[in-house]
């Protein structure tokens, strides 16, 4: 998957419920490097997801999609307000990948454990 398809789909996220908190755009910027972007990539993440276009690109590769997972995960967080819109998105994401509930719980208790 390319790191600009990655973004675009954290910054779908991000504006799922309508608004881009204060921690959600650092958290963007902070991914953006992270993942060797530039503010330019960042600028044209946030356009694609304002517009009519927008939409996911999913990854196939295995270790990609978690990846993909735990960044929603981690986005959907940031504002510190679990949206039904957000829910339903990351719903949508992990059964379009195919992701066995078992798995998905996996995934999200490993993330909890990270972030105590």
């Amino acid at each position: 998957m390319q790191r600009l398809d990655h973004l675009k789909n954290l910054v779908i996220m991000a504006a799922a419920d309508g608004a881009l908190s204060e921690n959600e755009i650092a958290l963007l910027i902070d991914r953006c490097r992270e993942l060797g972007l530039q503010e330019e990539d960042l600028e044209s993440a946030i356009a694609f997801a304002l517009s009519e276009q927008a939409s996911l690109r999913l990854p196939v590769d295995r270790e990609e999609q978690d990846q993909m997972l735990s960044d929603l995960i981690r986005m959907m967080a940031a504002d510190g307000q679990l949206r039904e819109v957000e829910k339903r998105l990351f719903a949508l994401a992990a059964a379009r990948m195919g992701i066995a509930k078992d798995e998905l719980d996996a995934l999200i208790d490993r993330l909890l454990a990270e972030m105590a």
